[in-house]
C-alpha cells in the first residue's frame, strides 16, 4: 500500500486502557498501515475489535480512560503523536476531518445547517462568511443535495436522515482535508438512501483525492467503497489485503466467519410452528391496498394476538398524515417483519401499538381487548402484555444504574417481584439473554453493544409479554453480533411463546426472522403476506426496489446500481 502520494501511515500503533486503580491494559496492539491520496482502506470487525479506536489514534486523539503507548501516527511525513495540543488542534479539521456515525446528534438543532457547515472554516480564519458559503454550495452540489442555494438555510429537523449524513460530509470538506475518517456513516439508513449516499461519498473521494479511513460493521458497503480492508479483533491485525482478494480469498478463519455471517435473503420460513391461517386473513378495505394472492380466507380468532384497524396518526394537528388507514395482525407467536426507507412510517406504527404515540383514527385490540390509545390510559397489565425494545440500547438503558437496578425495575413494577425471589429471576433473565452473571452489578457503559442489546431485550422479557415490539435493534450492530442477537430471538421465541413485531430496514435481516412482512411506503402498507410469498416474484414494484437496492458482497455493485435505471426518491 506504500507509495509516494502516501497521505498516512501508521506503525506500531499501541493503545492502552487504564483503569480506576491505574492499571494498563493493551487494547489495540501494533497496528500497521497506510492510506494514499485517493484511495480508501477500511477497518472491519466485530464490536470492541478496534476500529473506532483505532480510527480515532489516526487523529492523535484517544476517549477518556485511553492512551497511545507507543507507535507513530504520519501524516504526509509529520508525527502526529509527536505534536502539542494546539498543533493537534490546528490540524483536526484542517488536515484531518472526521464524520460521524449519527448525523443527527451531530448537527445542534438551533442553528441553520449553512451556519454549522460553514463555522470551522470561518473560526479558523481560513475563509470569509461569503467565500465560506459559496464554497458550501459548492459542496451541496457535489453531493447531488436538492436546493443547494437554499438547503443551508434550513434546520436539520427539515431534512432528509440521508440528507443530514451528506452535510456532515460537506462540513466535513469544508476545509479541504487531506484524510477524511467516516464511522460507519451509512449504518442507521435505509438500503435506498444508502445507495445516494455511498454514491456521493466516492464522487467526492474520486475528485478531491482525499485518503480515506471507512469504519464499518456492513461488508456489503465495504465491498463498494473500499481498495483495502483491515480486518481487526481484539485490538490486532487479522489480516490486510486488496478488497477483491479479502473477499474471494481471505486468508483468515475469523475473516471468514465475518464474510459468512453477512445476512442473505431467506425466502424459506425460518419458523417450527406453522403460522395459523389469520395471518393471511385482512379486512377488505385493507385487502384492496395489498396484494393477497394465495391469503386463506378463514380466521382463527382464537389465534389473534393483536389486530391494528385502520390505523391513521400524524405529528401535529397540521400536518400530514405518517399513517395513512393502516392495518394488520399479529398472532400468537408470530413474528411481522415491517420493512421500508426511513420516513415509510414504521417506527410510528410500532409507537401507536405501545400507545406511545396517539392516532387520529382507528383502534388496537390485544387478543379482542380493545386498547386505549395512549399509555398513560392504560391498565398495568396492558402495558405488561406489549412491550418496546428500543433501537439505541445506549441510550434506552439509565448510564447512572447498574444492570441490577435496570432489570428490577420492571419485575417489581409489573409482577411485584421482589427480594430473593427477584434475585432469582435477574440471574434467570441473564440467562436467556446469554450473559454472564457477572453482568448484573455492571454499569451499561461497561458493556458492549451487543451486551446492551440482550440487557436492553431482557427489561422487555422482565415483564412476562405477548407482544415484543423490536425497533431496529441490529441496526448498529456488526454481522456476528447481529446474527447472534437474531438466533437468540428466535430461540427465545420458540422457548416461550412470544410474538414479535420487528421494524427495519434491512431485508436480509428481517427475512430471516420473520414469518409475515408488511411493506412500509409513505405511511401505507403495500404488501403484506407471508414472507417467502413477499419475496418471491412477481413482487409490488416497491418491494422490487427495496430487494434491488441491498448491496451485494462483491466489488463493482454500486458503479452498476449507478448505471442502471434504479430509481429511488429522493433522499
Amino acid at each position: 500500500m506504500n507509495s509516494d502520494n502516501t497521505i498516512l501511515q501508521v506503525q506500531d500503533l499501541c493503545i492502552d486502557a487504564v483503569d480506576r486503580h491505574g492499571k494498563t491494559i493493551p487494547i489495540v496492539r501494533n497496528i500497521n498501515f497506510s492510506v494514499a491520496a485517493g484511495q480508501v482502506i477500511s477497518l472491519i470487525g466485530e464490536s470492541g475489535s478496534g476500529k473506532t479506536t483505532v480510527s480515532l489514534a489516526t487523529m492523535a486523539y484517544t476517549r477518556p480512560g485511553c492512551q497511545i503507548r507507543k507507535g507513530r501516527v504520519t501524516l504526509q511525513g509529520q508525527d502526529l503523536l509527536s505534536l502539542n495540543a494546539s498543533q493537534i488542534q490546528a490540524t483536526r479539521g484542517n488536515d484531518i476531518a472526521y464524520i460521524a456515525q449519527s448525523a443527527a446528534a451531530a448537527f445542534n438543532r438551533a442553528l441553520t445547517i449553512g451556519t454549522q457547515v460553514t463555522e470551522v472554516a470561518v473560526l479558523k480564519g481560513l475563509m470569509t462568511r461569503q467565500q465560506a458559503d459559496q464554497h458550501a454550495k459548492s459542496l451541496y452540489s457535489q453531493l447531488g443535495l436538492p436546493n443547494p442555494e437554499t438547503i443551508g438555510k434550513l434546520y436539520p429537523h427539515q431534512v432528509s436522515g440521508g440528507q443530514l449524513q451528506r452535510l456532515m460530509a460537506a462540513m466535513a470538506m469544508m476545509c479541504c482535508p487531506k484524510l477524511l475518517i467516516m464511522d460507519e456513516p451509512t449504518t442507521a439508513l435505509d438500503v435506498t438512501t444508502q445507495i445516494e449516499v455511498l454514491q456521493a461519498f466516492k464522487r467526492l473521494i474520486r475528485e478531491h483525492k482525499i485518503a480515506v479511513i471507512y469504519v464499518s460493521h456492513d461488508l456489503a458497503v465495504v465491498a463498494q467503497m473500499a481498495d483495502h480492508i483491515l480486518v481487526l479483533k481484539d485490538g490486532q491485525m487479522v489480516e490486510l489485503q486488496p478488497t477483491r482478494n479479502i473477499l474471494k480469498d481471505p486468508r483468515q478463519e475469523y475473516t471468514r466467519m465475518l464474510i459468512e455471517a453477512v445476512p442473505q435473503l431467506q425466502v424459506a420460513p425460518i419458523s417450527d410452528q406453522a403460522p395459523s391461517a389469520a395471518t393471511d386473513k385482512l379486512t377488505s378495505d385493507f385487502g384492496e391496498k395489498c396484494r393477497l394472492e394465495g391469503a386463506a380466507q378463514e380466521e382463527a380468532n382464537s389465534d389473534v394476538l393483536l389486530t391494528v384497524s385502520n390505523i391513521t396518526a400524524a405529528y401535529g394537528s397540521n400536518t400530514s398524515a405518517v399513517l395513512k388507514d393502516v392495518s394488520i395482525k399479529v398472532n400468537l407467536g408470530e413474528t411481522i417483519g415491517i420493512i421500508g426507507e426511513s420516513g415509510s412510517g414504521k417506527t410510528t406504527l410500532g409507537r401507536v401499538i405501545s400507545g406511545l404515540m396517539v392516532p387520529s383514527n382507528g383502534q388496537i385490540e390485544l387478543q379482542g381487548k380493545v386498547l386505549n390509545n395512549t399509555y398513560k390510559q392504560r391498565s398495568r397489565e396492558d402495558l405488561r402484555q406489549i412491550q418496546f425494545v428500543f433501537q439505541m440500547a445506549e441510550t434506552a438503558l439509565n448510564p447512572r444504574h447498574r444492570i441490577r437496578q435496570i432489570l428490577a425495575r420492571p419485575l417489581e413494577f409489573y409482577l411485584g417481584m421482589t427480594g430473593r425471589t427477584a434475585e432469582d429471576r435477574l440471574y434467570e433473565l441473564l440467562d436467556l439473554v446469554e450473559l454472564p452473571a457477572d453482568c448484573m452489578d455492571r454499569f451499561p457503559r461497561e458493556l458492549s453493544g451487543g451486551q446492551l442489546q440482550r440487557i436492553n431485550f431482557a427489561r422487555a422479557l422482565a415483564a412476562e409479554p405477548k407482544l415484543i415490539i423490536c425497533d431496529e435493534i441490529t441496526s448498529a450492530l456488526d454481522t456476528l453480533v447481529s446474527k447472534a442477537i437474531i438466533e437468540l430471538l428466535i430461540n427465545l421465541k420458540k422457548r416461550l411463546g412470544l410474538a414479535y413485531v420487528f421494524i427495519s430496514h434491512d431485508l436480509s435481516t428481517v427475512s430471516k426472522l420473520a414469518d409475515s412482512l408488511a411493506v412500509m411506503r409513505h405511511g401505507e402498507i403495500v404488501e403484506f403476506n407471508k414472507t417467502g410469498k413477499v419475496l418471491t416474484p412477481p413482487h409490488h414494484e416497491y418491494t422490487e426496489l427495496l430487494l434491488d437496492s441491498i448491496p451485494k458482497l462483491r466489488t463493482g455493485w454500486l458503479e452498476e446500481v449507478g448505471n442502471s435505471s434504479l430509481a429511488c426518491d429522493p433522499v
